[in-house]
């Protein structure tokens, strides 16, 4: 594989310009090669955000080249991707995650909510830099899976198990004009379900807020708990089984919009914009103690962001 090596002189005197570069080689998780020299893997984006960093030491009155190293041997590609570690970054997260794991029995619901945030946010920091991810990613996401699962089962006792099914293709006709029941004071899956099921597969759909899921009653259509008929499947939350059941899957905004809710949800792949809008979603649902408007301002969030990805994806 290639690098790109980003060669930059700054007059000594020149501190908060020296301030600027290095916070910019920093935020884009470049490796030091030498004082002066950082690299980065090749690419079309890395080429302009280097080139970028480059101008900012022009502007500082000193000088910035970009240069590509290409056809490494491979003892020298071994040597440039070791620069790129985030093993002692990873193993900081680890302990922190452990701690508060450590602790969790001392604290309330929502005091370690705000606590695990940002270990989320500083491990979804690292990963996005982490151009040669391996075990040490892969424990510390593991440990902050299972951290996520013991609170959320603190915070919603009745949050559904994964069951190992076929999801079966259904025809969105026969799901017209019906009632859809969940549990109530709902949180991402459960809105953003509300939303799919309203936007794409029952237009005209009643949703009902259940104090306890043995409140459903056998006509209703169940989603998001134990003996639902739409829940978790294998690794998919609920949202994810309903794009599943009804042919949404092949719709790119609606994936991404997935992909946001399942990690949000159960934690797994990070997904960059995801402590914002869980931010966002906390707000709203500590400001609206009735559920039916906390769906109507929940449903706004979901369009935004659906067209956001379409934007995106087209």
């Amino acid at each position: 594989m290639s690098f790109l090596a980003l060669f930059i002189s700054l007059p000594t005197k020149a501190s908060t310009g020296r301030m600027r570069v290095w916070r910019s080689v920093k935020a884009l998780g470049c490796a030091t090669l030498r004082d002066g020299v950082y690299l980065l893997p090749d690419s079309a984006d890395s080429a302009t955000a280097l080139d970028e960093v480059a101008a900012q030491s022009v502007e500082a009155g000193g000088s910035g080249e970009v240069y590509r190293l290409s056809e490494c041997e491979e003892g020298q590609e071994a040597t440039l991707r070791a620069l790129f570690d985030r093993g002692e970054e990873y193993a900081g997260i680890a302990e922190e995650i452990k701690e508060l794991g450590r602790s969790l029995a001392s604290l309330d619901g929502a005091a370690a909510a705000r606590k695990l945030q940002p270990l989320v946010r500083r491990f979804e920091h690292v990963a996005r830099i982490d151009f040669f991810p391996g075990e040490a990613q892969r424990q510390t996401l593991s440990l902050l899976d299972d951290l996520r699962d013991a609170l959320t089962r603190r915070l919603s006792p009745d949050e559904p198990t994964p069951r190992q099914a076929d999801i079966p293709r259904l025809e969105r006709a026969d799901y017209r004009g019906r009632v859809w029941a969940t549990r109530a004071r709902p949180w991402v899956d459960r809105l953003a379900s509300a939303w799919l099921i309203r936007r794409f597969i029952d237009p005209k759909a009643s949703i009902v807020w259940l104090a306890s899921p043995a409140d459903c009653k056998a006509d209703w259509l169940g989603f998001d708990f134990d003996g639902a008929t739409f829940s978790h499947v294998g690794t998919k939350v609920t949202f994810e089984t309903l794009l599943a059941s009804f042919g949404l899957e092949d719709d790119p905004a609606l994936t991404r919009l997935g992909e946001l809710v399942h990690c949000l949800d159960v934690g797994g792949l990070p997904v960059p914009e995801a402590p914002g809008i869980e931010q966002l979603l906390a707000g709203l649902r500590a400001s609206e103690s009735d559920d039916d408007a906390l769906l109507v301002r929940a449903c706004e969030v979901f369009d935004w962001l659906l067209k956001s990805y379409e934007e995106k994806t087209t």
